[in-house]
This record gives structure tokens, sequence and C-alpha cells, in this order.
């Protein structure tokens, strides 16, 4: 299928909303204010808000943003793969892998060491990703191992890092 993915403008704001909304059910509302919540930040990161256009239209969206690892009084910053939608009608056609894909390059490409997903345990190994416990991080949030994952973008980066992930507040209810 033929999809472009580039950075979010202003102008995708609305179409990225109602993708999430149609994307996510019922949690729809929740995950479009919780991404309108993230582009108010200081630690928002334009570059990693990805959109799939398909013949000009919003159909897929992907945000990655800065969280980090305490590691006694120092923090190691990652990135949290925070949201990954697509619309229906284009899901399971690729859509959702390529975003990944691409924003795994980018984030790569502006220097970051590693991403975080809390995500599903059959989709997101297939991007490289394992359980977090492998690297000896736990995490404040109490999701089951096998869903809260990592990947080294660049190799032997967690293996050194023994610490607490910490989840913004503004990932709280999410």
């Amino acid at each position: 299928m033929k999809t472009d993915i580039r950075p979010e403008t202003k102008d995708d704001f609305k179409d990225i909303r109602a993708v999430n909304v149609a994307a996510f059910g019922p949690e729809g509302q929740g995950k479009a204010a919780f991404v309108d919540k993230l582009r108010q930040t200081k630690r928002f990161v334009p570059e990693l808000s990805l959109t799939a256009k398909h013949y000009g239209k919003v159909v897929g969206h992907i945000l990655f943003y800065p969280i980090d690892i305490l590691q006694g009084d120092k923090k190691v910053e990652t990135l949290s793969l925070a949201l990954l939608s697509v619309l229906p009608a284009f899901q399971n056609k690729g859509v959702g892998s390529k975003l990944v894909k691409v924003g795994l390059s980018k984030a790569k490409k502006l220097d970051f060491q590693s991403v975080i997903v809390l995500g599903h345990e059959k989709y997101y190994p297939r991007f490289g990703f394992t359980p977090l416990s492998t690297y000896g991080i736990t995490s404040t949030i109490n999701e089951p191992d096998h869903i809260l994952m990592a990947l080294e973008l660049e190799p032997e980066t967690l293996k050194t890092v023994n610490g607490i992930l910490q989840y913004p507040e503004e990932f709280d209810g999410v």
C-alpha cells in the first residue's frame, strides 16, 4: 500500500485526532487528548510525531516521546513509543509497520539510544523489542513483563543501565 511517512504539521492535528478516535474506539478521545498534551511539553520532539498519508489522507500516526531511566541520582534518556494508531480500514496492511520502522530510523538519526514501548506482545517483537526486564530495568508502572519492552538503537546501551524507568506525569491515566 502506498503511504508517505512524514512529520506531522499543524494542519494534520484534526486528522490525527480522528485517526486516534477511530483506532481506539471508546478510549480514542483519551488517546487524542494524550497526544495534544504531549505536544504542549518542552520535551516534545516534532520530528518524532509522524503521519502516514495515503493519497494525501492521514491514515496513521506514531509518536515517540523522551522519558527517563533513573539510575541513582543520574537520568538516562530514552524514548517511549508513546502511541501508534492506524485507521481501522488501513490496519493489517503494513501502515503501522512502516510508521514504526521509519520512526525508529529517525530516532536513531536524532541520536536516541533506545526505545521503550508498552504494547502488544506479538506485534512489537517483530521490530526487535524484548522485555524491559531483560536489561535489569524496572518501571514505576505495574504492567506485565511481556508487554513492557525495549529496543536498543545502539548495541549494548541498555545493558549498562540498571535503573527504574520513570514515565512522566503526562502518561498518567493513558
